[in-house]
């Protein structure tokens, strides 16, 4: 999965200004205790914290 694929679902699944602040300010114990942004510039794939965020907010798997 590309980034910009990943910032795509993330803005579609929770709207670009939540989006923004879920990817910035949200501590995910499953990325390590990091947010998306900080998993993402240590080298987490796009795909790996994208899943990590749909089990922690419940995306039906169809979205995922």
């Amino acid at each position: 999965m590309r980034l910009t694929y990943f910032r795509e679902l993330m803005d579609g699944e929770f709207g670009p200004v939540r989006a923004a602040s879920l990817a910035r300010d949200h501590v995910f114990a499953e990325l390590g205790g990091l947010t998306v942004d900080e998993a993402l510039e240590k080298g987490y794939s796009p795909r790996e914290v994208w899943l990590a965020v749909c089990r922690a907010y419940d995306v039906p798997p169809a979205r995922r």
